[in-house]
C-alpha cells in the first residue's frame, strides 16, 4: 500500500516509523511497553505492560476490573483471546426482577449489580503463559511504580475524570479510590494509586491467582458483600479466559479480523461486506455519497447485530450465517442513494475503554483492548486492592420479551460485549493491528478509518485524525465539528438527523494504528496514536 502522507486534517501528530514500537492513549502506557522490548521483551510483554499501566494512568477508561479482548499474531499465525466477564451464579432474571420490579429490562447501570467477573488479569495471564518471553512479574513492575509514586494528571483524562464525579462520587469506594482531596483532581496534580499499586504486587506475584480465587477474590466478596452484590471468591476462582478462532471478511483484496460473538466485531466486518458492493473510491473521501453509503452500511450491520449477537452458543444464528455473501449483497441492495433509511433486522437463517497495539521486530504485533464501560464502570472500587470494577453485567437483558433474547441473563454467562480488537491481512500475512475505542463507535471506527485506507489511500495517522459520525438509532448521526458543513447539510438533505458534536472524546472514541511496512527488521512499521486523547506512538 502506498499512502498519501500530505495529512488533509488539523492534527498535532505525525506517524511514527520504528522496528519496535508501542501505541496506547497514554505516554506512560507506551513507555512501558518500550521498556519492556528494550529489555529483550517481544510484544506480548509489551502489551501486558502498557495494559497495566493503563489501569492506574487511565482509570477513567479502565482498572483492575476490566474485561479485555486481544488478537496477537505470533509470527505464523493469528490468535483471539475472549476475556470477557461471566454473570456470577446468583443472576438470573428472577434474581434481578425480585430485587428491582418486575418491569425490569437490565442489571442496573451503575453499582455490584452491574459487574460481571472480570478478565482483564486473566487475558494478562494467558497471553504471558502461551506467547510472554520475560517473566510475569516483571511486566507489572512499571505500573507498580507509577501507581505508587504517582503521575501528574493530563488533560484529556483529567476531564473525563471531573465529569464522571459528579454521578459516582456516591458509589462504594469510589471517593476513597478517586478522590483523594474529596474532589476529581486538578491537571497537573500528583495522583497516587498506592491501593492498585498493592492490587498489581499481589497479582504479579502470584502470576493472577490472587485475583482469581486469591485474597484479591476474597476481598472482593467482601466487598461485594457489603454493598449488595452477590459475588463469591468462588465466580472468580471459576473464572477463564478463552482462546477462539477470529472470524474474518476480505475487503479490497485485504481481510479484516474480528473476536467472535459475545463481541460486537461482526458488525465491522458486515458492513464492509456491504461496501463492497460499492466503488468507494470513486466517491469524494469526504463527501456526502461516501458517507452516507457508509452510514447505511453500518445501521444495516446494527440492525442484525442487535437483534441477533449474544453469547454465541445462545445465538439463534451463527456468525457464518449473518456473513453470507448472498445475504449480505442482498442487504446492500436495500441502500437507497437518495434518501436514509431505518433499517430492521434481517433473516441470515435463510442461507469509557482503552486500545493499545505493540509489534516487534521479530514480526509479532499485539492488539489489545481493555475496558470498564461506561467510563470507570460500575463505580465500586475495592479499597485494598484498588480493583475499579466495570459495569459489563448491564448489557444483559432480563426480560426474556427484550429486543434480543439470546442475550438473557444467566449464571456463568457472558453479556453482549462492545469492545472489540481488530486485525488487518493480506494474502495469509499481517498488515495492520488496530482499533478505536468508545462503545458502539468501535465497529464505525474500524470501518471508517479502514476505508479511509484502503480505499483512499490516507495514511494511518490521516485516517485516524479525520472527522468521524457515529450512528446511534433511527435517523441520529452524532458528527464531529472538523466534518465539513456542505457534507453535513448533504447529509442532512437525505434525511440524516445530524447532530453536530464538539466533544470528540466522548462520542468519537480513539484509535491506536500499527501499519507493517515490510520485513520488520528492515522496514519496520508506520504507527499512529490518535489525537482525541493524550496518548503517544512511541518506537526504536
Amino acid at each position: 500500500m502506498q499512502f498519501d502522507y500530505n495529512n488533509p486534517y488539523n492534527s498535532i501528530r505525525l506517524p511514527v516509523f520504528a522496528r519496535n514500537v508501542v501505541s496506547t492513549s497514554h505516554p506512560l502506557g507506551s513507555q512501558a511497553g518500550l521498556r519492556m522490548l528494550w529489555q529483550g521483551g517481544n510484544a506480548v510483554d509489551a502489551a501486558i505492560a502498557a495494559a497495566a499501566m493503563m489501569t492506574v494512568v487511565e482509570p477513567v477508561s479502565n482498572g483492575l476490573g476490566s474485561d479485555a479482548f486481544g488478537l496477537i499474531w505470533d509470527g505464523k499465525a493469528l490468535h483471539g483471546l475472549n476475556a470477557s466477564g461471566r454473570a456470577p451464579q446468583a443472576w438470573t432474571p428472577e434474581y434481578f426482577q425480585n430485587k428491582y420490579g418486575k418491569d425490569t429490562l437490565a442489571p442496573p447501570k451503575r453499582g455490584m449489580d452491574s459487574v460481571t467477573v472480570p478478565g482483564a488479569v486473566a487475558s494478562w495471564v494467558a497471553m504471558h503463559e502461551r506467547f510472554g518471553k520475560l517473566p510475569f512479574e516483571d511486566l507489572l513492575q512499571p505500573a507498580i511504580e507509577i501507581a505508587e509514586r504517582g503521575y501528574l494528571l493530563p488533560v484529556v483524562v483529567q476531564q473525563k475524570w471531573a465529569a464522571a464525579t459528579p454521578e459516582l462520587q456516591g458509589m462504594p469506594g469510589f471517593k476513597e479510590g478517586f478522590l483523594p482531596w474529596g474532589r476529581a483532581p486538578h491537571v497537573g496534580e500528583l495522583f497516587k494509586f498506592t491501593s492498585a499499586a498493592k492490587g498489581l504486587r499481589a497479582i504479579a506475584k502470584s502470576k493472577g491467582q490472587s485475583f482469581y480465587g486469591g485474597e484479591i477474590a476474597h476481598a472482593i466478596e467482601k466487598f461485594s458483600k457489603a454493598h449488595g452484590g452477590s459475588h463469591t471468591a468462588k465466580d472468580f476462582e471459576n473464572y477463564k479466559a478463552e482462546w477462539v478462532t477470529p472470524i474474518a471478511q476480505n475487503y479490497r483484496g485485504y481481510t479484516l479480523h474480528e473476536i467472535p460473538p459475545n463481541g460486537q466485531g461482526i458488525a465491522a466486518l458486515i458492513a464492509l461486506a456491504i461496501l463492497e458492493n460499492f466503488d468507494l473510491a470513486a466517491l469524494k473521501v469526504d463527501g456526502v455519497d461516501s458517507q452516507h453509503l457508509q452510514i447505511e452500511a453500518m445501521k444495516l450491520a446494527f440492525a442484525d447485530v442487535y437483534r441477533y449477537v449474544a453469547e454465541e452458543s445462545a445465538m439463534e444464528v451463527t456468525s457464518a450465517q449473518m456473513l453470507d455473501p448472498a445475504y449480505l449483497k442482498s442487504r446492500a441492495q436495500l441502500i437507497n442513494m437518495k434518501k436514509a433509511q431505518d433499517f430492521g433486522a434481517g433473516n441470515p437463517v435463510k442461507g469509557g475503554t482503552i486500545y493499545l497495539s505493540a509489534a516487534d521486530e521479530n514480526g509479532m504485533m499485539v492488539s489489545f483492548i481493555q475496558s470498564n464501560y461506561m467510563g470507570f464502570g460500575s463505580g465500586c472500587v475495592e479499597p485494598t486492592f484498588g480493583v475499579s470494577l466495570q459495569n459489563r453485567g448491564h448489557a444483559f437483558n432480563v426480560s426474556a420479551h427484550g429486543h434480543n433474547p439470546a442475550n438473557l441473563v444467566a449464571p456463568g454467562k457472558r453479556p453482549f460485549h462492545t469492545i472489540i480488537p481488530a486485525f488487518l491481512t493480506k494474502d495469509g500475512q499481517p498488515v495492520m493491528s488496530y482499533g478505536v475505542m468508545g462503545a458502539n463507535m468501535q465497529p464505525q471506527g474500524h470501518m471508517q478509518t479502514l476505508v479511509r485506507m484502503l480505499d483512499y489511500g490516507q495514511n494511518p495517522q490521516a485516517a485516524c485524525d479525520a472527522p468521524r459520525w457515529r450512528y446511534n438509532q433511527g435517523f441520529e448521526i452524532n458528527v464531529e465539528s472538523t466534518l465539513d458543513s456542505n457534507t453535513v447539510a448533504g447529509l442532512q438533505a437525505l434525511g440524516h438527523r445530524m447532530e453536530v458534536i464538539n466533544d470528540s472524546y466522548q462520542d468519537f472514541g480513539s484509535g491506536q494504528f500499527i501499519w507493517r511496512a515490510g520485513d520488520p527488521k528492515v522496514e519496520g512499521y508506520i504507527v499512529a496514536s490518535d489525537s482525541r486523547r493524550d496518548g503517544l506512538a512511541a518506537g526504536f
